[in-house]
């Protein structure tokens, strides 16, 4: 069988792919990790069977002090328009958004931040990734924009009060989570030292070892599989979400 590379863009130092990218890679695949602007980036994704692109604590739309960004949000375009498996996490998930035509900006119920659990929507029940989750999943949040209007045509497979727009999916094979799965306790403590005025709108005890700990073992348990799924639906070995039905409006 040939390789299954997936293409990683790392758009920040801060955030690497830690444990979500042994887990990939213990799936069977290979990665090719991308940090701009230090590492240049594809100008297509030919030869790859999947794109991961992580988190960052720039703005989506900064491409002032970051432009680089328009290339991530290109290549997140043409994987969407081409079924290309595609895996967006936190800033991901809002570059996926804005390449898209949905938007993003401050969270009007501010930040997020620490340990959380999100809920599947009815959606999610019958999505290759998501079916197999629970009900209610344990995630890290650390961000203080949020995904305000989903790009046209895409589905909501998870959601929390506070912040409505957890998990996309678009086109059948693009996956936008404003979430962290693939932290570790001592990325997010990282984290917390270098955002006090983030990390101090989290509970009390979020950021004490054991705690960190004792989710980030939930976090393996339940996302590990679904990164493998990931994999699988890059390899062709997982059939893509059904395309959405499309209804006539009642008159």
């Amino acid at each position: 069988m040939e390789p299954t590379r997936l293409l990683v863009i790392q758009p920040d130092e801060s955030d690497p792919a830690g444990p979500l990218g042994d887990w990939l890679t213990g799936a069977g695949a290979v990665l090719d990790i991308r940090l701009p602007p230090r590492d240049s980036l594809p100008d297509n994704l030919d030869g790859y069977q999947g794109l991961v692109v992580l988190g960052g604590g720039m703005d989506a739309e900064d491409d002032r002090n970051h432009p680089w960004l328009a290339e991530v949000r290109r290549l997140l375009a043409a994987a969407t328009g081409t079924r290309l498996p595609t895996l967006a996490i936190c800033l991901g998930a809002q570059l996926l958004t804005v390449a898209t035509g949905g938007t993003v900006g401050r969270a009007e119920r501010g930040p997020e931040v620490g340990a959380r659990l999100v809920s599947k929507k009815d959606v999610a029940w019958t999505d290759p990734l998501f079916a197999d989750l629970p009900l209610m999943q344990d995630v890290m949040q650390f961000h203080q924009d949020d995904i305000r209007r989903l790009p046209p045509g895409a589905e909501l497979l998870a959601s929390a009060p506070w912040h409505e727009n957890q998990a996309f999916r678009l086109n059948q094979c693009s996956y936008g989570i404003q979430f962290h799965i693939e932290t570790t306790p001592e990325v997010v403590l990282d984290w917390a030292r270098a955002e006090p005025d983030l990390a101090a709108l989290a509970r009390e005890g979020a950021f004490d070892t054991e705690a960190l700990t004792r989710v980030h073992a939930d976090i393996a348990e339940t996302w590990r599989p679904f990164a493998e799924r990931f994999v699988r639906l890059a390899q062709g070995r997982l059939t893509p979400a059904a395309a959405p039905t499309r209804t006539l409006p009642l008159v």
